[in-house]
């Protein structure tokens, strides 16, 4: 199969400095393991470690699993990480109403924040396709 680009494994080393809180689980599509390395610092940061030469591999499943297009995966994450509670990531996608919400409430009191933790993949995979 061919890959279709979506993700990058520059980006996913940068955001793998975070790693320690998940944030490069998140980003290749693992939000099950994110969530466990948010919540044990990246299974005391043993996993952490591990997921250094995990990286590659994860960004080949990602690139296969996600459709690229007209909104980029880096730039959301991006938003997403660094000013996420205030929707800029929601507004890059279009998502005005919402993108708003989060900025007048903190990214929704950060249980929005958490949510597009879980889901910016799908989201923008569902934007790549229509």
């Amino acid at each position: 199969m061919v890959s279709n680009g979506s993700h990058s494994v520059t980006m996913g080393y940068i955001l793998w400095i975070f790693g320690f809180l998940g944030v490069h689980r998140f980003y290749y599509g693992k939000p099950i393991t994110g969530t466990i390395w948010f919540f044990t610092g990246g299974l005391l940061l043993i996993g952490w470690i591990v997921d250094l030469f995990l990286i590659p591999g994860m960004d080949k499943e990602a690139d296969l699993r996600f459709t690229s297009g007209s909104k980029d995966y880096n730039a959301a994450w991006l938003l997403l990480v660094f000013l996420g509670m205030f929707g800029a990531h929601r507004m890059y996608m279009g998502k005005w109403l919402t993108g708003i919400l989060w900025l007048c409430t903190g990214g929704f009191f950060l249980l929005g924040y958490l949510y597009d933790l879980w889901t910016l993949n799908s989201q923008l995979d569902e934007i790549n396709r229509s």
